[in-house]
């Protein structure tokens, strides 16, 4: 269900109707600034709601994220399986140290240097 609603959110987040919704409502917050007196509740009320959405949409992205780079790391892997001369120790790399893949970079302007 998070799966479904996840790609929901970003696929409407990211469109620039939502980005021009977002200053809109910022904008009219702010035109109400006067007739509010500019008051302690009148800017917890922009502070609580962007805070609530940044904390859910971290979540939300994360999600996205995490699930394009699993698809690419899949796509990557089985392009090393198929492609004659390619070094296939590099399939499955994303799970290895940070120390390994230093490693691995190191070898490699090596051999480029050479």
């Amino acid at each position: 269900m998070f799966e479904h609603f996840a790609s929901w959110v970003c696929r409407v987040t990211g469109r620039p109707l939502a980005f021009t919704m977002s200053v809109a409502m910022v904008v009219a917050w702010a035109l109400t600034g006067p007739v509010f007196d500019y008051d302690d509740t009148w800017q917890l009320i922009i502070n609580t709601a962007t805070t609530v959405i940044t904390f859910w949409m971290v979540f939300v992205l994360q999600h996205s994220q995490n699930k394009d780079t699993k698809a690419i790391e899949l796509k990557l892997d089985e392009l090393l399986r198929k492609v004659s001369g390619a070094d296939d120790r590099l399939v499955g790399i994303e799970a290895a140290t940070e120390d390994t893949l230093d490693r691995l970079k190191g070898a490699e302007r090596a051999a480029v240097g050479r």
